[in-house]
Protein backbone atom coordinates (compact mmCIF):
# COMPACT_ATOMS: atom_id res chain seq x y z
CA UNK A 1 0.00 0.00 0.00
CA UNK A 2 1.17 3.25 -0.69
CA UNK A 3 1.86 6.11 1.66
CA UNK A 4 0.84 9.73 0.91
CA UNK A 5 2.27 12.45 2.86
CA UNK A 6 0.82 16.09 3.19
CA UNK A 7 3.58 18.91 2.14
CA UNK A 8 4.58 19.70 5.24
CA UNK A 9 4.83 15.78 5.86
CA UNK A 10 6.79 15.82 2.79
CA UNK A 11 9.02 18.30 3.47
CA UNK A 12 9.49 16.76 6.63
CA UNK A 13 10.65 13.78 5.15
CA UNK A 14 13.22 15.28 2.95
CA UNK A 15 14.62 17.70 4.96
CA UNK A 16 13.35 20.66 3.68
CA UNK A 17 11.12 23.19 3.53
CA UNK A 18 7.65 23.34 2.96
CA UNK A 19 8.11 26.00 0.17
CA UNK A 20 10.36 23.99 -1.38
CA UNK A 21 7.82 20.96 -2.21
CA UNK A 22 5.35 23.72 -3.41
CA UNK A 23 8.10 25.34 -5.64
CA UNK A 24 8.52 21.50 -6.91
CA UNK A 25 5.33 20.95 -7.05
CA UNK A 26 4.23 24.30 -8.77
CA UNK A 27 7.02 24.12 -11.38
CA UNK A 28 5.87 19.96 -11.97
CA UNK A 29 9.55 19.02 -11.37
CA UNK A 30 7.73 16.24 -9.04
CA UNK A 31 4.73 14.05 -9.32
CA UNK A 32 1.82 14.70 -6.94
CA UNK A 33 -1.71 14.14 -6.37
CA UNK A 34 -4.94 15.79 -5.81
CA UNK A 35 -7.57 14.79 -3.31
CA UNK A 36 -10.27 17.42 -3.93
CA UNK A 37 -8.80 20.10 -3.16
CA UNK A 38 -5.46 19.06 -1.08
CA UNK A 39 -2.37 18.15 -2.54
CA UNK A 40 -0.31 14.80 -1.61
CA UNK A 41 2.83 13.21 -2.39
CA UNK A 42 3.78 9.18 -2.79
CA UNK A 43 6.73 8.52 -0.45
CA UNK A 44 7.65 6.58 -3.80
CA UNK A 45 7.92 9.26 -6.13
CA UNK A 46 9.78 11.25 -3.50
CA UNK A 47 12.40 8.49 -3.69
CA UNK A 48 12.50 8.42 -7.27
CA UNK A 49 12.76 12.25 -7.01
CA UNK A 50 16.08 12.08 -4.67
CA UNK A 51 17.48 9.43 -6.52
CA UNK A 52 16.91 11.24 -9.41
CA UNK A 53 19.40 13.61 -8.13
CA UNK A 54 22.08 11.50 -7.52
CA UNK A 55 25.55 11.87 -7.99
CA UNK A 56 27.94 9.31 -8.30
CA UNK A 57 31.40 10.03 -7.13
CA UNK A 58 34.37 10.91 -8.99
CA UNK A 59 37.69 8.79 -8.77
CA UNK A 60 40.76 9.85 -9.69
CA UNK A 61 43.60 7.41 -10.72
CA UNK A 62 47.37 8.41 -9.69
CA UNK A 63 49.63 7.86 -12.68
CA UNK A 64 52.99 6.50 -11.52
CA UNK A 65 55.88 8.51 -14.18
CA UNK A 66 58.07 5.95 -15.20
CA UNK A 67 61.70 7.62 -15.45
CA UNK A 68 63.61 6.60 -18.25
Amino acid sequence: MKRYLTVTEAADYLNTSPRFIRRLIAERRIAFHHVGRHVRLATNDLEHFVQAGRVEPVTFRRYRRVSA
